[in-house]
């Protein structure tokens, strides 16, 4: 306050900027040329080292490497590939049930039908075809037990059957009707509309014009009858799910009962069937869990892995668990007890979305099994 005020001293003049150059003129664009299409936007610049001493580091975080699944116990896929799966046939079976060729998985443990998510297995028991619940290790049980036996059209084993020739298919499909007419089965059983497609183009000359699944018009010497049925695999896009599958499985036995003249068979009876796709893709898709993942003998399939046995005597399916121990009782996931018919999903059943009715009695004395429940979850 008792200072005296000093004069500021005045700033130096800046220095004046150079003149501007004149930016040349645009060339005139021509009205006739076509528009350009915008392109992508272009990628950021990394940042330096520079720029990360400034406080802007690089992001370090590690990226996720897939984890390799070791699926053949160290064998590649050529290794695989030269392994075979042998067929499963005798003489005057009643049902043959013919694919396209060996998967890698199968070729390599050499039994049929061993993958977790493949529903045969599980239609077999659904449909009355096996008093218990099989799994692949018990596929040399059929041709004695069941009358049941196995072959491919082709034998070399492949990842796919988009990777066989034609040329193998034509050879397969003959060889094929020679196996059929060597050992005479009753019905044979193609086990999707593909393997038959190509049956009856190697064989007829021509696709059928239209496919529908059961009996089939064509005939082949010393064979009774051709029938086709959904593939059992679970891509199967259109029956997603096994219940889906079990009504042709039932009508399989249906049509071996009639071409051997015997009476109706009565452990497990079809009263109702109804489908729709569409309901039954958006069932699949609400559910948490997929039924694949707990078929019965199938858990340590990719684990410990395919190990001789099956299940135990309390099987589940991933949202029920059952008994077949002529007790007659269902329990539920949540281990409340439930008898026959209780819980308004008794005889004749749906999957509560209406994509799959079956309607199934079991009506034979001193042991019934309750395959209805198995076909639907508790929701």
């Amino acid at each position: 306050r008792g200072r005296p005020a000093h004069p500021k001293e005045p700033k130096p003049p800046k220095e004046p900027k150079p003149p501007k150059e004149p930016k040349p003129p645009k060339a005139p664009k021509d009205p006739n040329a076509p528009k350009a299409k915008p392109g992508p936007k272009p990628k950021k610049a990394k940042l330096t080292e520079e720029a990360g001493a400034e406080g802007n580091p690089e992001d370090e975080s590690p990226k996720k490497v897939k984890r390799k699944v070791d699926r053949f116990k160290g064998m590649s896929e050529e290794e695989v590939m030269k392994k075979t799966l042998p067929d499963l046939l005798d003489y005057n079976l009643d049902y043959v049930i013919i694919g396209i060729n060996p998967g890698l998985m199968a070729a390599y443990i050499g039994r049929w039908f061993p993958g977790p998510g493949n529903h045969f297995w599980k239609c077999l028991f659904l449909s009355g075809f096996t008093e218990e619940q099989l799994n692949h290790m018990h596929d040399t049980v059929l041709p004695q037990k069941y009358k049941m036996g196995f072959t491919n059209m082709v034998a070399r084993a492949t990842p796919g059957s988009k990777d066989l020739s034609s040329k193998e298919l034509r050879e397969g499909g003959k060889i094929l009707v020679e196996k059929l007419k060597k050992f005479k089965p009753l019905i044979a059983v193609f086990n999707g509309k593909c393997i038959y497609e190509m049956f009856c183009r190697e064989l007829f000359g021509k696709k059928p014009k239209t496919l529908e699944f059961g009996l089939q018009p064509h005939k082949i010497p010393e064979c009774d009858a051709l029938y086709l049925m959904p593939s059992s695999s679970a891509r199967c896009a259109q029956f997603p799910r096994a219940q889906d599958k079990v009504h042709f499985y039932i009508k399989l036995r249906e049509l071996r009962d009639k071409l051997k003249g015997e009476l109706k068979s009565r452990d497990v009876e079809e009263v109702q069937y109804s489908f729709d796709l569409h309901l039954a893709k958006e069932d699949a898709k609400r559910m948490a869990i997929k039924e694949e993942q707990y078929d019965p003998g199938y858990e340590d399939a990719y684990g410990g892995a395919y190990t001789e046995g099956g299940g135990g005597e309390g099987r589940s399916n991933g949202h029920c668990t059952f008994s077949n121990n002529n007790t007659g009782k269902v329990w539920s996931q949540n281990g409340e007890r439930r008898e026959r018919g209780a819980g308004g999903k008794g005889k004749g059943s749906s999957n509560g979305h209406g994509a799959c009715r079956h309607l199934l009695r079991p009506v034979t004395q001193g042991r019934q099994v309750w395959r209805t429940m198995l076909l639907f979850s508790f929701m």
